[in-house]
């Protein structure tokens, strides 16, 4: 393989060597399932899905593994505020996740495992590590001892002494060290009973950076690939993974991807902040594709503000792609031309997922296309279309796949959308049919200052959205 990836652990692009010939291994850390999912949450799962899309189209035979953590202290919490069961409320907020995955086209993982359908296996990491030496429990609790593991750091290059106490248990009395971490959590007065586990240390539940190297095992094995996930998650969470599964004996990850943040006022998009967009909200104003093109379209490794007016002109921009797509598909059947992906996009994909330049590469061939059609030459469109489409559906924007055609674009609204046009369109036919000029060029300016712009041709009138 020729792709290349930014390797947060190496600090530099490197050539992309999978650890099994013709396969790749992924593990992407999913949502901590206590509140429904924004617009920053969803950046990492198409990031990775456009990943795993291009490893796919590059004849790699792709294992991917994206957990859910459903059991931690943020959805104790939450839940108990309102009262609800707290498996009930991590369900509730699953389901939300799934809902807005599936509406902008993220492909389903392999392996889609809970944290608390795994609490033996990592029962059974933490004792390797208590046997090992790198590990202590007290009271209950479990902690990693980072004294104990020189390369605590390493992924981040940051050394310990100037690292801050840990912060994820109430007190550091009972730690050897302030920066020790807990693996395991004692069970709490006033905690529901059924949030713990018997164990050999007492009845507990895991700790966060716990549940996800116990999980990426399970299902990839000791070493795989590559591990994925926002930039936020990089220390503590990925630096402790990282730590727990080498010090148990584990390769674990080979390359480390991080997804940059999405920002709102041009601060991170977080719960805790209050300035979130969530999905389902966004949703119901703009097409989900659309949503998806806005997301997927500048590099992974960036920082997106998230503003109207961007997202506005991001669907301007796909409108453009589509037009031609479902233009072409009109004159020449859809299936048409091979499904062959231009240079300069695989070019781009190559360089640690260039989406940005891979995009250029879509609307140029899109220009040739729009020319093709405009002077008849059937078998450029057909070239061009099978291309197009190609590009499209590594990146998961294809506007004829299945999954958007089966949406309706946007819950309906394409629909309501085309049929409107086309009564006008009809009206302004019956009129010039019947000389009525004047009549035809008024419908035909009404519907340009909404924004529907129409093309006379030997087929009949075309239209297209142009904002």
């Amino acid at each position: 393989m020729s792709l290349r990836l930014y390797d947060t652990a190496a600090r530099a692009v490197r050539e992309f060597t999978p650890l099994r010939a013709g396969q790749a291994s992924v593990y992407v850390c999913g949502l901590t399932v206590q509140g429904p999912p924004h617009v920053g949450h969803v950046r990492a799962a198409l990031s990775f899905d456009v990943l795993r899309r291009w490893l796919t189209a590059s004849g790699l035979e792709v294992t991917y593994v994206r957990n859910v953590t459903d059991i931690d202290d943020k959805i104790l919490a939450k839940a108990a505020d309102r009262g609800v069961p707290w498996w009930a409320w991590a369900y509730t907020n699953e389901l939300a996740c799934t809902r807005a995955y599936d509406a902008l086209g993220v492909l389903p993982p392999t392996y889609e495992p809970r944290a608390t359908g795994h609490v033996p296996d990592m029962v059974e990491l933490v004792q390797r590590l208590v046997d090992r030496g790198h590990a202590y429990a007290v009271d209950g609790d479990v902690y990693f001892d980072v004294r104990s593991f020189p390369e605590y750091g390493a992924l981040t290059g940051q050394k310990l002494e100037n690292l801050e106490p840990a912060g994820d248990t109430d007190t550091d009395a009972r730690k050897r060290d302030p920066r020790d971490f807990a693996l395991w959590k004692a069970h709490k007065d006033g905690e529901p009973e059924t949030a713990s586990w018997p164990t050999p240390w007492g009845r507990g539940r895991p700790g966060w950076h716990l549940e996800c190297s116990a999980m990426a095992e399970r299902y990839l094995g000791p070493e795989f690939d590559v591990h994925g996930g926002g930039l936020d998650l990089r220390f503590p969470h990925h630096e402790n993974e990282q730590a727990q599964s080498r010090a148990a004996g584990d390769g674990f990850a080979r390359y480390w991807l991080h997804n940059g943040w999405v920002t709102l006022g041009g601060e991170k998009m977080s719960k805790s902040l209050g300035n979130t967009a969530l999905v389902d909200e966004v949703v119901r104003r703009v097409r989900p594709v659309e949503l998806r093109y806005y997301l997927v379209a500048p590099h992974y490794r960036s920082t997106v503000e998230f503003t109207d007016a961007a997202l506005a002109e991001a669907g301007a921009a796909y409108r453009r792609i589509e037009s031609f797509v479902k233009r072409a598909a009109e004159r020449v059947g859809a299936d048409a031309g091979s499904p062959v992906l231009c240079a300069d996009f695989s070019n781009a994909l190559d360089d640690d997922l260039g989406t940005p330049a891979a995009i250029a590469a879509v609307h140029e061939v899109v220009r040739e296309g729009n020319t093709a059609l405009a002077e008849g030459d059937e078998k450029a469109v057909a070239g061009t279309l099978g291309s197009v489409r190609a590009m499209l559906g590594v990146l998961g924007l294809d506007p004829l796949d299945p999954h958007w055609a089966a949406a309706g674009g946007d819950d309906g609204r394409a629909r309501v959308t085309d049929g409107l046009v086309a009564l006008a369109l009809e009206q302004r036919q019956a009129a010039r049919a019947r000389k009525d000029y004047a009549t035809a060029d008024a419908i035909r300016d009404q519907l340009a200052g909404l924004g529907v712009q129409v093309e006379d041709t030997p087929q009949g009138p075309r239209w297209e959205l142009s904002r």
